[in-house]
C-alpha cells in the first residue's frame, strides 16, 4: 500500500469513528423517545434481538478476525465470554434504560461516558499500572460530575447515581470483551452476547410489562434505530475505524459521543442545560481527553511513552 493510499484509508477510518460517535450519542435521544411507548425491558429485549440479527452479516464480512487458535479452544472461549459479557451488558442496559425514563438524554450521555474512566480503575484493581494522568483525570471528572449533577448545594438526583452505576457495568463489559477478544471472533462474541442479553430481558418483559403490539409498533422508529443503526452499523463502523487509526486517537474520537448526546438532546428533544451544567460537561469531557493522552516517563534509558488505551499491563 502506498503512502497516499494509507493516508486515504486513515481519513476513511477517522470518518467511520466520527460516525460511530455521532450515532452512539444520538442513541440516548432514541432511548428516551422509545420509553414514551414501551417499558425498559421491552425496549432492551427488542434492541438486543434486532442487534444480534443485524450483526450476523458482519460475521461473514470480517471472517479474517477469527484468531489463530484451535476450533475447540475458540468455541469454549466464545461460549464463556458470551455468557459473561451478555449478563453484564444486560445489567448495564437495564439500569441505563430505567434511568432514561427520568434523566435528560444529554446528561445521561455524559455520565454514561464515564465508562472510559472506570476502565483504568478496574484495571488498577486487577494489578495493572495506573498512570498519573489517569489519576488526575479521575479527580477532574469527579469535579465535573459534581457541577453537572448537583442541584443547588446539596440536592442530587438519584438517577445520576444509577447512571454512574450503569457506566461502571459498561466499563466492566469492555474489560470482559477485551479479555476474550483475542481468543475468539469478536463479532461472534458480540452477536451472542446480545442474544443472551435479549433472552434475559424477555422474561422480565413478559412478567412486568405485558407490551401491546400497538405500543411496539408505535415505538418502531427508536427501536429500529437502536437495534440496526447503533448496534449493527455503528459496531461495524467502529471495527473498520480501528484498521488504520491508533488506539489513542480512536478512543478520543469515540469519547466525543457525549458531546453528540448533549447536542441531540438539545436539538431533538428541546432539552436545556444551565451554565453550571455546561461547565460540568466541559470539565468531564476534558477529563476524558486527559485519560486517553499518552504519558511520558523519564528513565535512564530515555523517555518511555505509555498510552492509556494500551491493552497491555501499562494503563
Amino acid at each position: 500500500m502506498t503512502k497516499n493510499e494509507l493516508y486515504k484509508l486513515r481519513i476513511y477510518c477517522n470518518l467511520a469513528l466520527v460516525a460511530t460517535a455521532v450515532i452512539s450519542g444520538l442513541s440516548f435521544v432514541a432511548q428516551k423517545l422509545g420509553m414514551l411507548y414501551i417499558g425498559p425491558f421491552t425496549f432492551n429485549t427488542l434492541r438486543c434481538f434486532i442487534g444480534s440479527i443485524c450483526l450476523i452479516p458482519s460475521i461473514f464480512i470480517f471472517r479474517n478476525l477469527e484468531p489463530d487458535k484451535s476450533k475447540e479452544y475458540t468455541r469454549k472461549q466464545l461460549i464463556k465470554g458470551s455468557l459473561l459479557a451478555g449478563v453484564i451488558i444486560f445489567i448495564a442496559f437495564t439500569i441505563n434504560q430505567y434511568c432514561m425514563i427520568y434523566a435528560q438524554a444529554g446528561k445521561a450521555g455524559f455520565i454514561t461516558s464515564l465508562y472510559i474512566l472506570f476502565v483504568p480503575i478496574i484495571a488498577f484493581f486487577m494489578k495493572q499500572k495506573l498512570l498519573p494522568n489517569v489519576k488526575l483525570s479521575i479527580l477532574i471528572a469527579v469535579i465535573g460530575l459534581y457541577l453537572l449533577c448537583v442541584k443547588g448545594t446539596t440536592q442530587y438526583e438519584i438517577w445520576d447515581l444509577f447512571l454512574l452505576v450503569s457506566a461502571f457495568f459498561f466499563a466492566l463489559h469492555i474489560m470482559t470483551v477485551n479479555q476474550f477478544a483475542n481468543n475468539t471472533h469478536i463479532i461472534k462474541l458480540s452477536c451472542l452476547q446480545f442474544l443472551i442479553a435479549g433472552s434475559l430481558s424477555l422474561p422480565f418483559m413478559l412478567i412486568f410489562e405485558h407490551p401491546e403490539i400497538s405500543d411496539i409498533l408505535a415505538a418502531w422508529k427508536p427501536v429500529l434505530f437502536i437495534g440496526i443503526i447503533v448496534t449493527g452499523l455503528a459496531y461495524t463502523l467502529q471495527i473498520f475505524g480501528h484498521k488504520a487509526t491508533k488506539p489513542v486517537i480512536a478512543a478520543l474520537i469515540l469519547s466525543s459521543e457525549a458531546v453528540f448526546a448533549v447536542l441531540g438532546g438539545m436539538l431533538l428533544l428541546g432539552e436545556t442545560l444551565s451554565i453550571r451544567e455546561i461547565i460540568g460537561c466541559i470539565v468531564m469531557f476534558g477529563a476524558i481527553i486527559l485519560s486517553q493522552t499518552p504519558y511520558k516517563i523519564k528513565s535512564s534509558k530515555g523517555d518511555i511513552t505509555y498510552e492509556s488505551t494500551n491493552h497491555q499491563s501499562n494503563l
